[in-house]
C-alpha cells in the first residue's frame, strides 16, 4: 500500500538503528556496483556512520504509520562529484520502489534542506540521476556533469539563503 505525505514521519536514523539492516539491503539492490559483493562500499558501515544527530554525516528515515521505512536520505560532507569547497551534500536518497512517485522523496529532500539550514549551511549540493525531477521542482540549479559507477550524473546546487522551506513543492 502506498503512503500519503500525511502518513509520513521523518526521524533521524539514530532513532531507528534497527532499520539499518533493511536499508542496507535496499542500498545493495539499488547501487549494486558500489555496495554489491564486488563493489568498494559497505552499506551497513555507511548507514551506521550516519547515526549522528548534530554532526555530519546524518541520515533521516521516512516511516509510514506503522513505523516501516519508506525511504532514506543523508546529509554528508562529500558525495559523488564532490569538489573542494562544495559541502554539504544531499546523499543516499532512496525510496522503496513501491513508494516512488508518492511524495516520499520530496519530503526527504525537504528534511535534508531543513537540517542543512539548521546546521548553518548556506548551500547544499547533490549529484543525481534518479532524483533530478525532485530537485529541479524544488528549484535546485544544475552545475556540472560528473561520472559515476552508474554513468554520467548531474551535480545540482541549492542556495539555502533564498530557497523556500515548503516541503510540498
Amino acid at each position: 500500500m502506498q503512503s500519503t505525505t500525511q502518513d509520513i514521519r521523518i526521524v533521524p536514523l539514530a532513532e531507528v538503528p534497527d532499520k539499518i539492516a533493511e536499508l542496507a539491503r535496499w542500498f545493495v539492490a539499488e547501487w549494486e556496483p558500489y555496495y554489491g559483493d564486488d563493489g568498494p562500499g559497505d552499506a551497513m558501515d555507511d548507514l551506521a556512520a550516519c547515526c549522528n544527530r548534530d554532526a555530519l554525516p546524518i541520515a533521516f528515515v521516512a516511516l509510514d504509520a506503522e513505523g516501516e521505512p519508506l525511504g532514506t536520505a543523508a546529509l554528508k560532507a562529500e558525495s559523488v562529484g564532490s569538489k573542494s569547497g562544495q559541502s554539504p551534500w544531499l546523499a543516499a536518497l532512496l525510496v522503496d520502489p513501491d513508494q516512488r512517485r508518492c511524495g516520499v522523496g520530496t519530503v526527504l529532500v525537504a528534511a535534508i534542506e531543513a537540517e542543512a539550514r539548521r546546521m548553518g549551511f548556506d548551500a547544499l549540493y547533490v549529484s543525481t540521476d534518479a532524483g533530478e525531477n525532485i530537485v529541479r521542482k524544488r528549484g535546485w540549479q544544475p552545475l556540472d556533469t560528473v561520472s559515476s559507477l552508474r554513468g554520467p550524473i548531474t551535480v545540482y546546487r541549492c542556495d539555502l539563503t533564498t530557497h523556500q522551506e515548503n516541503p510540498a513543492t
